[in-house]
């Protein structure tokens, strides 16, 4: 097997790449029999269908993050040391592979690693955007500080996301129902209607005539079509975790017009905190953009901040080198960034974007809750009229040719 990993030199290098094992305790004893001071081994082949499974029903749910975090930032707060707040929230986590996880990370920490290292060896557990924030904090020596904001912010991202899965359990039940009952119709009520309307000669419209082919055709191949439908899913779902597919989610993300809606302000909100965060620990602004590019969970964002601290180190001002990237930072950014580096307050300027992005986000997802519904059923509604005028309209002209 082949084993992606991160391991440091006696001299402090970090060093990536990959080696092959066994297994995973293999993989790291061969990396650390070429005195390297193993960060994280992770597998480099892609998890099968069944493993996927397995690993969703064991995952470590939103709810239990925002539990762990919010304990985590009260007992930072109370200056508790490290180690002895994750052996304190070790003993109060129900959830069992989070338990596991922070008994992992409380080893690590007393065996000489960082947080921001122990945690990112669990990174199956803990986001990027996780783990960078809390090397960020290392570096500024504000941990109790970063601690509350992902604490909050954990909490409120929760809060949407409840928001948006409520608002969206009925129309999903309504639309499960709908094509469940929508494909009994087509591949099996209806074609046996066919043979009636040939039989009398009436004549049918072209959408009458789809549907009937379209019932014939599922009624005979469904097996098929649900085999193929499984297996593009699956091949989907594989390509999306590769480097190509993951850049391809991540375009989408920004150029989807509905979603960039969301997923902008979000995404700018997370930049603006963390640039405020560095910058008030004392962080270089172009080294501050390097640190967030890694925060940031899209490659394409990523990219675009290594050209940012680029620009920022050749000289030119930030708000005019953000000013390059329109499609990914709306003109607002650069305009109150340009009012900061005048003023001279810079580090509150990020602080006000961030309000104002995190403000626009909450508006934008509270406004696509309200309408999800109501289109969702409109839509479901024109299907349904669709699919019984049909059938309906060349009955109607059956029963009036007999009279």
């Amino acid at each position: 097997m082949k084993f992606k990993y991160k391991a440091k030199t006696k001299e402090g290098e970090l060093q990536v790449g990959f080696v092959e094992a066994g297994s995973r305790e293999s993989a790291a004893n061969i990396l650390a029999g070429h005195d390297l001071f193993v960060l994280s081994v992770e597998s480099a082949e892609h998890p099968g269908f069944f493993e996927a499974i397995t690993g969703y029903f064991g995952r470590v749910k939103r709810k239990d993050m925002m539990v762990f975090t919010r304990q985590l930032a009260t007992l930072l707060e109370a200056r508790l040391p490290l180690n002895t707040a994750l052996k304190t929230l070790r003993e109060q986590t129900k959830n069992l592979t989070l338990k596991e996880a922070v008994f992992q990370i409380a080893e690590d920490v007393d065996a000489g690693l960082s947080l921001s290292q122990a945690m990112e060896r669990q990174g199956t557990i803990f986001p990027s955007f996780f783990v960078e924030m809390v090397r960020a904090a290392e570096i500024t020596g504000s941990l109790d500080e970063v601690a509350g904001f992902l604490a909050d912010y954990t909490e409120k991202e929760g809060i949407l996301m409840s928001k948006v899965s409520s608002a969206m359990i009925y129309p999903a039940i309504v639309i499960a129902l709908f094509f469940a009952v929508g494909f009994i119709m087509t591949a099996f009520v209806f074609p046996q209607i066919g043979p009636v309307f040939e039989q009398s000669g009436v004549a049918l419209p072209l959408y009458t005539r789809i549907l009937l082919g379209s019932g014939a055709f599922l009624g005979k191949w469904w097996p098929a079509i649900l085999v193929a439908v499984i297996f593009f899913v699956i091949v989907g779902l594989n390509y999306s975790r590769t480097a190509e597919g993951r850049a391809l989610v991540d375009e989408i993300k920004i150029k989807m017009p509905i979603i960039s809606k969301i997923y902008s302000p979000v995404v700018i909100t997370r930049f603006s905190n963390a640039a405020a965060l560095l910058i008030h620990g004392g962080i270089p602004i172009a080294q501050a953009l390097e640190v967030i590019g890694h925060m940031v969970d899209n490659v394409l964002y990523k990219d675009v901040m290594h050209e940012i601290a680029d620009d920022v180190r050749q000289g030119e001002l930030l708000s005019k080198s953000i000013d390059k990237h329109p499609e990914y930072f709306p003109p607002l950014v650069g305009q109150m960034i340009s009012v900061g580096e005048t003023t001279g307050k810079i580090e509150q300027t990020f602080t006000r974007i961030a309000g104002f992005y995190g403000r626009e986000s909450d508006m934008v997802i509270n406004n696509l809750v309200e309408l999800i519904q109501p289109v969702l059923l409109i839509g479901i509604g024109v299907m349904v009229a669709f699919l019984f005028a049909a059938i309906l309209v060349p009955l109607y002209t059956l029963t009036s040719s007999i009279r």
